[in-house]
């Protein structure tokens, strides 16, 4: 992990071209080659970004005031996001080595462990192709393919916010870079999904699922429930 504060300028190049005016910014390099551009404000969401895989060239820039570096990121899209560096103020690199990824609580690990045996549950017809199905960035929780076999990335959560439906596009991000699974689509399950994940994930293309935990489980619908 690389992280610069530095004083800079940022254009974009690919199916549009966004510029971004000097400012002092923060800029994260992951190890995986995912780079991103933070202002102060803005919570966890970048200014922009390029996911990763890219190539990352650094050169000199000598129109720069006073000179300076510049940085050219290219996707295998050849998408560019080009950064020019006017003035670094801190620049430092530290090994994160390998993260654990989020723990699940014991009854989201039960609910997956429940769809996985059926996944009839989220949508009829769907056949469970593995359960954790490890990708660069963690495991997907689900991976089914429907009645038309296509690929189906299923994300489980207890409670589903925003953020879940982040995770999900990350992980399908990253199975579409493996051309054999062909089409992928994606569906965010929980027990229960907060408005504005709905929106999202409607917008992302993906489908929501609410499922009943005590149903899964066999209780009817009278029987003393968890909660």
């Amino acid at each position: 992990m690389r992280l610069l504060i530095a004083r800079c300028s940022v254009d974009y190049a690919g199916k549009l071209a966004a510029h971004l005016p000097e400012a002092n910014r923060l800029i994260m390099v992951k190890a995986d080659g995912c780079v991103a551009i933070h202002a102060d404000g803005g919570a966890y969401k970048p200014l922009n970004w390029m996911n990763a895989p890219n190539t990352i060239v650094e050169e000199k820039d000598d129109a720069a005031d006073g000179g300076g570096h510049r940085w050219i990121v290219t996707s295998p899209k050849k998408e560019t996001l080009t950064i020019t560096l006017h003035e670094v103020m801190s620049d430092v690199e530290a090994e994160l080595g390998t993260d654990p990824g989020l723990q699940k609580d014991g009854v989201e690990a039960h609910l997956q462990e429940l769809l996985a045996i059926s996944p009839d549950a989220i949508e009829v017809g769907l056949k469970l192709v593995r359960r954790e199905y490890p990708t660069a960035i963690g495991p997907i929780d689900l991976v089914c393919r429907d009645e038309s076999d296509q690929v189906v990335a299923i994300e489980v959560k207890r409670r589903g916010e925003i953020d879940g439906v982040e995770q999900l596009t990350r992980y399908i991000e990253r199975l579409k870079l493996d051309s054999s699974l062909g089409s992928i689509r994606g569906v965010f399950v929980a027990q229960v999904i907060k408005p504005q994940a709905k929106v999202l994930a409607e917008s992302r293309g993906f489908t929501w699922v609410e499922v009943d935990y005590d149903e899964l489980r066999g209780m009817k619908p009278d029987d003393l429930r968890l909660f």
